[in-house]
């Protein structure tokens, strides 16, 4: 599979319109050795359009210098992820269907309009010959239930320019007559009467409730970060993790309201089966770290943890795709979506249940550091997620306090944080050579590690406690 930025702008134009001249503008010296490509692409999609609907794209398309099977999905600002696969028949490839499963989970995928665009395509060149963006200039006629549009449009996507080129462009395009796209695609443009009568039918309750809103946030992220942590991409897997984890503890905290002990149990899973990737990536880094400070003498040392390590990513991985193709997973996506889109449950008010979530967290850490229990102390750091959690619900709102306390919070559930990082990884050495000089060396500076973590600890509960840091409440 091909994954590629695509980074363009999209105009409607009048059927008489002509492309003014470029040249001079964005840096472009050149515009010549247009190519005229005949396309035809076919769309696919649930019958309810899940696909469009969540902005992806998926298509079958011949002609032009990239025919077969495209997945767009949403990038940043004017910038899409594009998904290619060489064409393979008239099913969609399993590798694209694995990457839009948390949006269409069972429904049954086909045809639900065809395009075919007569498209002329001209390069914008700079005075070194480097194609700075390409220019196309379609003809589309759309078919979809039965009725058959027509008109015309213009793109323009960058190849090695920058947003100035685009700026440029569209400046120049807009004196020509052109306006911005009605839609974010051709498809949608051709759909749209069919998408409107669905958004009407099936219109969500508007949420007002910061705590519904949060929840939904977090239901957006887990779906948002799906396809690339099937990937293995350390980032996405991430993020999902935490959103399951603020989700499932959203729930924790306001567990009256909306008594759901068996999705908090579900949200564990699937944290925990996101953890079995993430955990070990993390540990590699802060390792392999280690390691390198110690001096090429522990080079065999690092080898072994590597290899170690490693394997427990690669099984992380499989086991990861294999859960986000199960029912368990499709389910538990279900039962969020109800959650948070039907849902209404009364709540106490979000600033007080944060403030006591706080206030027992505090209490946890006091009573752990007077133990100095490591199990008491792992607990307490649990604390003060979900603590964390609870304040950043209520940020949008109580603006500056929030963010303020937040980030102290932050501060210190890292600082223990990084004392449970040391736990595992002793863990791990003592497991790979717990008779081997060097992994001795290396367990007894993660156990200074831990003890000079744990010494930090107080401070940046004080900073956390500090009458302006939780001026919020």
């Amino acid at each position: 599979m091909e994954i590629a930025t695509e980074t363009e702008r999209k105009y409607d134009v009048p059927e008489t319109f002509e492309l003014p001249d470029l040249v001079g503008v964005g840096g472009i010296a050149g515009v010549d050795g247009a190519e005229t490509h005949d396309l035809d692409a076919t769309y696919f999609d649930t019958e309810d359009l899940r696909l469009m609907r969540n902005r992806r794209t998926l298509r079958q398309r011949s002609g032009g210098n990239d025919a077969g099977w495209h997945l767009k999905t949403p990038g940043d600002g004017d910038g899409r992820t594009e998904h290619r696969l060489p064409a393979s028949g008239d099913t969609v490839p399993a590798e694209l269907m694995a990457l839009v499963r948390a949006i269409v989970r069972r429904s049954p995928v086909g045809p639900v309009g065809r395009l075919r665009t007569h498209r002329v395509e001209t390069p914008l060149r700079d005075a070194d010959g480097r194609t700075l963006a390409l220019v196309a200039q379609d003809r589309v006629t759309a078919e979809s239930d039965g009725a058959e549009t027509v008109w015309q449009e213009v793109e323009v996507e960058l190849v090695d320019g920058d947003a100035t080129v685009l700026e440029a462009v569209e400046e120049r395009l807009f004196a020509a007559g052109a306006t911005p796209a009605a839609g974010p695609s051709k498809v949608a443009r051709a759909l749209a009467g069919r998408l409107a009568s669905i958004k009407t039918g099936k219109k969500a309750k508007p949420q007002k409730n910061p705590v519904m809103l949060y929840a939904r946030e977090q239901r957006d992220a887990i779906l948002g970060y799906d396809p690339a942590a099937r990937r293995g991409e350390a980032r996405a897997v991430h993020q999902m993790r935490v959103a399951t984890r603020r989700l499932r503890s959203t729930l924790k905290t306001y567990r009256k309201a909306f008594d759901e002990p068996a999705l908090r149990d579900e949200l564990r899973w699937l944290a925990g089966v996101l953890g079995a990737v993430r955990d070990p990536q993390v540990l590699e880094e802060k390792l392999l770290a280690l390691v390198d400070e110690a001096g090429p003498e522990f080079a065999h040392t690092a080898a072994r943890v590597r290899a170690h390590l490693e394997h427990r990513i690669e099984t992380g991985l499989a086991e990861l795709a294999e859960a986000l193709e199960t029912d368990r997973y499709l389910d538990l996506l279900d039962r969020i979506d109800e959650l948070v889109d039907h849902g209404s449950p009364h709540t106490p008010d979000p600033v007080r249940r944060a403030e006591k979530v706080l206030a027992k967290a505090d209490a946890k850490l006091d009573a752990a550091l007077a133990s100095g229990v490591e199990e008491e102390i792992h607990e307490s750091r649990k604390g003060f997620k979900q603590a964390r959690y609870a304040v950043e619900l209520i940020a949008p709102d109580a603006g500056k306090p929030a963010k303020r306390l937040v980030k102290a919070l932050t501060a210190l559930q890292d600082g223990l944080g990084d004392y449970q990082d040391s736990n595992i990884a002793r863990g791990v050495l003592r497991e790979l050579g717990s008779d081997s000089f060097h992994f001795g060396v290396l367990y007894g500076r993660q156990e200074q590690v831990g003890r000079e973590a744990l010494a930090k600890v107080p401070a940046l509960a004080q900073a956390s406690r500090r009458r302006k840091v939780r001026r919020v409440f």
